[in-house]
């Protein structure tokens, strides 16, 4: 038992370690709390939430041995989730840089459009799915018990979800939102150019 709890600690630490490093989902949460409404932030964190849930099962259920035995899956993968980040950052980039925030705009994002939005975003990464069996396999031993298979996933949904929940609070405040109305241009163009970077990135990868 007690091993189990020092692996959960392991486990979960590197967990939120690496959900608070930046990347595509810190800028879509990020950018979403400032530029929509903050239930529509929290959808895409519950959304991040989510893809992590999924990539941590999958990881446990041997994906990374399933990548090793068809390369060819995983850079399929890869391709497609690179292509859907240079897709968000062309939508930033021609989002028309006049447009005004107001309460009306501010609900156009429904609670399940964000929601699924955070959860391509989260899964468009395979890589992210390596990095969960990397951390798996160095805390635990081979022999796993079956009520890990339930416990490390449900954990990394909440570590996730937590996080972004948090930014998502955080940037969501009015003078949050003022900041975007004032730079609104700038920071759709450094969102976008991040975000293409990423896509980028994920496909030299």
């Amino acid at each position: 038992m007690t091993n189990n709890l020092i692996s959960m600690l392991a486990i979960g630490s590197a967990i939120l370690f690496g959900a608070m490093s930046p990347g595509a989902s810190f800028l879509l949460v990020a950018r979403t709390a400032m530029s929509s409404t903050r239930g529509a932030a929290l959808s895409v964190a519950a959304g991040m939430g989510l893809g992590a849930l999924v990539y941590a099962g999958i990881a446990l259920a041997g994906l990374h041995a399933l990548f090793t035995v068809i390369p060819s899956l995983y850079t399929g993968l890869k391709i497609a989730g690179g292509c859907y980040l240079l897709w968000l950052a062309l939508k930033m980039f021609r989002r028309p840089p006049d447009r005004l925030i107001d309460s009306a705009v501010l609900g156009e994002v429904s609670a399940l459009k964000a929601f699924a939005t955070g959860l391509v975003t989260q899964i468009s990464n395979p890589h992210t799915a390596l990095v969960f069996a990397s951390i798996f396999s160095a805390a635990l031993t081979t022999n796993i018990q079956p009520v890990m298979y339930v416990i490390l996933p449900l954990m990394a949904f909440t570590i996730d979800m937590l996080w972004y929940a948090l930014v998502a609070v955080l940037l969501s405040t009015d003078r949050s939102r003022q900041a975007y109305v004032k730079y609104r241009k700038v920071i759709d163009r450094l969102s976008g150019g991040l975000m293409a970077w990423l896509g980028v990135r994920l496909l030299l990868k």
